[in-house]
């Protein structure tokens, strides 16, 4: 029988790719934790220098190690090229920095990350270039705020915290239709969920510092895409402004990788299981989970997603106190921003990731007062159940 096999399959990747032996025969990947690297003569310097001829320069943009997380990320995500940056923001502000100039105008989802908001609504604006900020899901509000000098439409799809999501062909196509880029940022689907780049994206953005390490270790970013935009562009805004991820945290990183389709696929299972529970609980107004049969785009999340992704959000009824007093009765949630952690984290935006935001930004977002946020991680889901009973009977009191 002939083998149809068309290529390895994401979990082989995951472990697999990017991976270059040195004479030494490891079976783990190395790190590299040098600062410059040594040429043979001044020829081969100036070569390397010139780019005439590939290799390690200085380890600000070429270590072996981040280029290992490099090539193994993009074959994840279906892309040419990935650049590896020191946070999720610096990727954000990679791509802006390496794509655009003053003039230019981006559209943007009002239901990004608060601090991508700040980025683009205070810092690019200092530099000319405007955004237009409109509701992730409404494809007329995207068409309608494009203008001849847009360049790049960017969102978060699920978003954070309230797992909104956006037709991400429909916004390729209509991206495409005005020769603008379509920048996706696949945080809380990671790979192993969701690939924006099969769907017509253009760019897509991550914060590995979430599901990637999967353990809160490392805080780091990247941006796969094409050998232009992402190989050239932005990979000269890296090489030149040095927001670079150490050798250590791409080594984290890798072995974050490797464990990445398992861990996605028992987040899910526990989110579901979690969110389906509170929906039934009386002291909850409304549960925010793109798993659920409620959810508004449930159908969508099912056609371009393959599972749910871990974040479950919620709406305490009575506003901000009986949140407090449920995130303040927790034992087992931590109560921390950060998400995609092994352990499970609770937080209320409002004051913490979205805390920044004016209250109108907020309103326009949908982040209540009583809104919370829970990353369900992979400890028992009867743990979790009971710790949210002791903080739903505190919101109560």
């Amino acid at each position: 029988m002939a083998d149809t096999h068309d290529g390895p399959d994401f979990e082989t990747l995951a472990i697999r790719a990017g991976q270059s032996r040195t004479g030494e025969g490891e079976h783990a990947e190395p790190i590299f934790p040098t600062s410059s690297y040594v040429f043979e003569s001044a020829a081969a310097a100036a070569a390397r220098f010139s780019g005439d001829e590939p290799g390690n320069i200085y380890s600000r943009f070429t270590n072996p190690t981040v280029r290992t997380f490099e090539q193994r990320l993009a074959a994840l995500e279906g892309g040419e090229c990935c650049v590896a940056t020191s946070s999720g923001m610096a990727a954000i502000l990679s791509t802006c920095a390496g794509l655009l100039k003053a003039g230019d105008h981006v559209v943007c989802s009002r239901s990004v990350f608060g601090t991508t908001t700040v980025l683009f609504s205070t810092y690019l604006a200092r530099f000319g270039i405007g955004t237009t900020f409109v509701p992730l899901a409404d494809l007329d509000a995207w068409e309608q705020a494009i203008r001849p000098e847009t360049q790049l439409l960017f969102l978060e799809t699920p978003s954070n915290p309230l797992t909104e999501l956006v037709d991400i062909r429909a916004l390729a196509a209509l991206a495409k239709a005005h020769d603008g880029i379509l920048a996706v940022d696949n945080v809380l689907c990671t790979p192993a969920l969701q690939r924006p780049l099969e769907l017509g994206a253009d760019i897509v953005i991550h914060s590995a510092t979430k599901y990637i390490d999967g353990q809160g270790r490392c805080v780091g970013g990247a941006v796969v895409g094409d050998a232009e935009r992402v190989g050239k562009e932005i990979y000269g805004f890296l090489r030149t402004a040095g927001p670079t991820m150490s050798p250590f945290n791409a080594w984290v990183f890798l072995k974050g990788l490797e464990t990445l389709a398992l861990r996605m696929r028992a987040h899910c299972d526990h989110a579901l299981e979690i969110a389906r529970w509170l929906e039934q609980q009386p002291q909850v107004a409304r549960v925010f989970y793109p798993g659920l049969e409620s959810h508004p785009q449930h159908a969508l999340a099912g056609s371009q997603q393959q599972g749910y992704g871990g974040i479950v959000s919620f709406e305490v009824a009575g506003g901000k106190d009986p949140a407090w007093s449920l995130i303040d009765a927790m034992r087992v949630f931590s109560i921390t921003a950060n998400l995609g952690d092994t352990k499970s984290t609770i937080t209320h935006p409002a004051t913490t990731t979205h805390g920044r935001l004016t209250p109108e930004q907020r309103t326009d977002t949908g982040i209540s007062d009583g809104l919370v946020r829970l990353a369900v991680g992979l400890e028992s889901v009867n743990d979790l159940r009971s710790d949210l009973e002791r903080g739903l009977a505190a919101a109560s009191r």
